[in-house]
């Protein structure tokens, strides 16, 4: 597609292709050319008018995976609106605190109109409907049609917000100019032209991953796309490999733990069908573990899948989504390096069975056209990054626009560096704690901690929680069963904190599977426990009190 202004929305309207969208619902998939949903888009836009979507106008929507919502988002930005994207409720979210998180972002937003699709309706609470006016896509199909007016170039089209892992959720704004340099910038990564592939997809349009990497690159370039909804992943993993290889899939994207899952789901099944067409599996959006990738390869391999095609990278929604990304074709890199080296800022390379060894993932070289300034070969930094498609800023939030965005560049607030020009990210400076004036990333013992039997994997979280002269670690683990006594998983529990990092943990917390809180693509998030933790919220198994010795 063109990278000028207004190539973004000639892209999505040109409808002019091959391929098709195909939408799950009622046990298959349903097939649109991607011209009969652009007709449809354009068909909405009148309804949205009348519910008062006109330029520079707020539609505030939680983005589902169906057909409706794919519609909607075209819809939208013909009829003028620039949409925005609320979070979905995260796991371990009751319905008052999910009320009070959308309450806040549309007082923030006032929108126009909530839209949402029809089935999903129930989700939203009383008290924002007294607020704004909540529509579903399905009320607004075949209103009829207005003439186009999308946003200009540089005016605010999208406004993502985070699930909030590490923080409130955030709007990041980004224009039409910024979408389509990200939508080039793909293509490019992974070495496609237009009509080229076949994408299988689950991941929510509520991310920038499934939004951008497997929605609006599919569509600005007549790609064939397959749009699972995330739920029916999560019910059942072994879908996401099922329909790669039943339908001839050749790119898809996840994130480390659910290709762990995806992977673990063929442990004692057969994949119905090969992968051999696969070319391009993007793993991204959180901490990616080489144990991960390798044992996907070991379960998959049989049926085709190579570790070539695993793209392991690194993005997030200020920069619209890739940053970095392993090249086509290359198989992953990983770096192993002294644990307590690296909390302490420090690359000391070790070899792979040093007892104090921990493997880090490489996210490939920075994308054409994107910079990293200041990325250090030598130590730990924050990574800083210069793109053409970084979002405008944070909606409404100038402290925390001029807090990371500044003269074109990027403060993310992650960790990393360079190592024979590839980027290695390490974690979020969130994720950083500070022990007896050493700063401790609480990451890699959490990936050491879930190689203990009996610890469900990604579910162990370490929160410092102050209180008189010094910080007490709570160290929180969801066990996949309960135990006759905790006693002795809590001790090596602690031995792996200290091992890993010289740190000593003050409790050990056990949880039921599913007790933390989670966003939609399975991070924990951290800042919510630590509120969990204060108002006593959580229900624990067992707390073990882990004094000295």
């Amino acid at each position: 597609m063109s990278s000028d202004p207004l190539g973004l929305f000639d892209a999505l309207t040109a409808g002019d292709g091959r391929c098709s969208l195909h939408c799950w619902g009622d046990g298959g998939f349903d097939a649109a050319p991607w011209g009969e949903v652009v007709r449809d888009a354009e068909a909405m836009t009148a309804g949205l008018r009348r519910a008062g979507v006109r330029p520079g106008e707020r539609v505030a929507s939680v983005l589902t995976n169906g057909p409706q919502a794919v519609r909607g988002i075209l819809g939208a930005w013909l009829a003028g609106g620039t949409l925005a994207s609320l979070p979905v409720p995260a796991r371990g979210m009751d319905v008052e605190e999910y009320a009070r998180q959308l309450i806040g972002i549309c007082e923030q937003l006032d929108p126009t109109v909530f839209l949402i699709e029809e089935r999903m309706l129930g989700l939203i609470p009383e008290s924002v409907r007294e607020r704004v006016s909540v529509r579903s896509w399905e009320s607004l199909e075949a209103s009829g049609t207005i003439d186009p007016s999308p946003p200009g170039d540089d005016e605010v089209a999208f406004i993502q917000y985070s699930s909030g892992s590490t923080s409130s959720p955030k709007g990041c704004m980004l224009t039409p100019r910024a979408i389509a340099a990200q939508i080039n910038l793909v293509m490019e990564m992974i070495e496609s032209r237009p009509g080229g592939e076949v994408v299988v997809s689950w991941l929510p349009l509520s991310h920038d991953m499934g939004m951008f990497g497997c929605l609006l690159t599919p569509w600005a370039n007549d790609f064939e796309l397959y749009l699972s909804p995330p739920e029916r992943f999560m019910f059942s993993p072994r879908t996401w490999f099922g329909d790669m290889a039943e339908l001839g899939g050749t790119m898809t994207a996840g994130t480390s733990t659910a290709l762990y899952l995806g992977a673990r789901a063929y442990s004692s099944a057969r994949l119905a069908g090969d992968l051999t067409r696969m070319s391009v599996c993007i793993i991204g959006a959180e901490h990616v573990e080489w144990d991960t990738l390798a044992y996907a390869v070991e379960l998959l391999g049989p049926y085709g899948f190579k570790a070539q095609a695993l793209m392991p990278a690194y993005g997030l929604a200020e920069a619209t989504l890739a940053v970095s990304a392993t090249p086509v074709a290359d198989v992953p890199r990983r770096l192993s390096v002294d644990a307590r080296a690296l909390v302490d800022g420090e690359l000391r390379e070790v070899a792979d069975d040093d007892p104090c060894a921990t493997d880090l993932v490489s996210a490939g070289p920075p994308c054409r056209g994107v910079e990293l300034p200041e990325a250090s070969t030598k130590k730990l930094g924050e990574i800083r990054v210069r793109s053409p498609a970084l979002a405008s800023g944070y909606f409404a939030d100038p402290e925390r626009t001029l807090k990371h965005f500044s003269d074109g560049e990027l403060l993310t607030g992650d960790l990393g560096f360079m190592h024979e020009g590839h980027l290695y990210p390490v974690g979020r400076l969130d994720d950083v704690i500070c022990v007896g004036g050493r700063n401790v990333y609480t990451r890699e013992i959490e990936t050491a901690l879930d190689a203990l039997d009996g610890v469900s994997r990604g579910s162990s979280t370490i929160v410092e929680q102050h209180g008189g002269a010094t910080g007490r670690l709570t160290l929180f683990l969801e066990l996949a069963a309960t135990l006759d006594d905790y006693r002795p998983l809590a001790r090596r529990a602690a031995s792996v904190a200290m091992a890993k990092a010289a740190i000593a943990l003050d409790k050990c917390v056990f949880l039921q599977k599913g007790s933390l809180p989670k966003t939609p693509t399975g991070k924990t998030q951290r800042h919510r426990c630590r509120q969990m933790l204060v108002t006593d919220r959580f229900k624990p198994l067992a707390t073990i009190e882990l004094g000295p010795g």
